[in-house]
């Protein structure tokens, strides 16, 4: 298939649920933490290089074909919020709905029927690539790429931060979100003992909290 399928997947209008989660933003808003354009950079960066790395190497490890069960234990295993496993796990179910219909695939069927509350969203990321035939390192861009886009899209809403900032704050990341895309395909080559495990306990802690409150914008 054409490589043109990434952009429907990197899409942020695809109907896979992430515009109802805002990746930390929320609480990183009401802690002071993201104010402006400048805050939301550093945000956005720090999240790139740990659970964005770690996103886009499993992404890149299902696009290429290892065994998507075995990396949602690994998915699993590297989120120790609950709050976010069970948002991984919504937003994968979601994506993989989205995407039976738009690319068929045996692989996404058998992973539905052993994941029927849904697979870590990653994992299924990856394997709607391999569907739709783009390559572990098309997969890893588009989950680095997820990583920071959300936060700057939440930020537009919760802060009225100006759209022309918040996407300069994208531009400016693209050498970065390159780095963080080819480290994590090349982890992938390796196996899955290879995988990055990066994480950022702040963001596990303030999920906890955020899913505690009994109003919010975002779901997550």
């Amino acid at each position: 298939m054409s490589r043109a399928a990434l952009l429907v997947l990197a899409d942020g209008r695809f109907p896979a649920g992430g515009h109802a989660h805002s990746g930390g933003a929320e609480p990183a808003v009401r802690a002071g933490r993201i104010k402006d354009a400048q805050t939301l950079a550093a945000f956005c960066r720090g999240r790139l290089h740990t659970t964005g790395l770690t996103a886009a190497a499993l992404a890149a490890a299902a696009a290429q074909g290892l065994d998507p069960q075995a990396l949602d234990e690994e998915a699993d295993a590297r989120t120790p919020s609950p709050a976010l496993r069970a948002t991984a796990r919504k937003l994968g179910r979601q994506l993989t709905r989205a995407a039976r219909a738009t690319w068929p695939s045996p692989e996404l069927d058998a992973l539905a029927a052993a994941r029927p509350r849904g697979a870590h969203q990653p994992v299924v990321l990856g394997l709607v690539a391999r569907a739709a035939g783009l390559t572990p390192v098309d997969a890893a861009y588009c989950a680095a790429y997820e990583t920071v886009s959300g936060p700057a899209t939440a930020a537009v809403r919760l802060l009225s931060l100006d759209p022309f900032e918040a996407t300069a704050v994208l531009a400016r990341l693209a050498p970065d979100l390159d780095r963080v895309a080819e480290r994590a395909a090349l982890a992938a080559y390796d196996g899955i003992d290879a995988l990055p495990a990066a994480s950022a306990p702040l963001l596990d802690i303030t999920a906890e909290a955020h899913a505690a409150w009994p109003v919010r914008l975002f779901a997550s």
